[in-house]
């Protein structure tokens, strides 16, 4: 696999590591973004036509917590459907052509989300006090290693997740590569009982051949279809991080956009 070609995988799965962690409950503090559109449901209208990051809120200190509806195993099924460079052909993310090779085809793994019973603060574990209800998190390890090796087989050795920060996963990669990709920032909107909208901020840096950052949103528009039934509409915007040349000529604006489509399925047992 080419230099370009292994950056292009790799940002692809990273993207989708991204997206199925892109639903939480926002911290406290803002981070300057400037946006026209308030609402993550106006955000989602106005696709394709973004200019500048959603307004989000700092994720230091918080997890990505989930409906209760997402409790579970399911099988995820996940189609790239539109891909676009708004700033070419001046401008072009590393990968965007590539990236190609996965329009209209569906692309499988397993995903898991399960009750937060003891949140680790260091080393240091804090059991959820019985009076409040058990919020819902990814198994963040288990479904980046599933994602990554969807996309990457045998290339993948090892998904981390920090003890310390569960905002911040590390995918080891043969022969001796690296990805990076710390959360910083984000927002949710529930609406109830059966539609929610996360957006999350995450900061990527990729080595290997080559030294590379960028900066990934991931808005997810989740709709509780039934019980077993999860469908989503994933969009994605890939930023140029500002230690990249030409993040002033980009001025704020994303390099590439994609949208998926995501169907979740329920995995039960079956009855001995």
């Amino acid at each position: 696999m080419g230099q370009m070609r292994s950056l292009m995988t790799v940002a692809i799965a990273a993207v989708l590591c991204a997206l199925l962690s892109a639903a939480g409950i926002s911290g406290t503090v803002a981070l300057p973004l400037a946006t026209a559109v308030s609402s993550l449901s106006d955000r989602v209208a106005a696709f394709p036509d973004w200019t500048s990051k959603p307004s989000v809120e700092s994720s230091a200190g918080s997890d990505l917590y989930y409906p209760g509806w997402m409790e579970g195993t399911w099988t995820a099924t996940s189609t790239l459907m539109e891909a676009i460079a708004p700033l070419a052909p001046e401008i072009v993310s590393p990968g965007f052509e590539g990236n190609h090779h996965y329009l209209h085809r569906p692309m499988k793994f397993r995903v898991r989300f399960i009750p937060q019973t003891v949140r680790s603060l260091g080393r240091f574990p804090v059991l959820q006090p019985r009076s409040q209800p058990i919020p819902i998190i990814a198994d963040r390890a288990f479904n980046g290693l599933e994602i990554a090796q969807a996309y990457l087989g045998d290339l993948v050795r090892s998904v981390r997740v920090s003890d310390n920060d569960p905002n911040e996963q590390v995918t080891h990669l043969k022969p001796n590569r690296q990805l990076r990709s710390i959360a910083i920032g984000r927002k949710s909107e529930q609406m109830p009982p059966d539609r929610f909208i996360a957006t999350e901020i995450v900061r990527q840096v990729f080595r290997g051949e080559s030294f590379y950052l960028n900066v990934v949103e991931a808005t997810t528009d989740y709709r509780h279809l039934s019980d077993d039934t999860v469908a989503a509409e994933q969009l994605t915007a890939i930023y140029l991080a500002p230690e990249h040349p030409d993040y002033f000529r980009a001025a704020g604006r994303p390099v590439a956009l994609y949208r998926y489509e995501l169907e979740l399925n329920r995995e039960r047992l079956q009855p001995t």
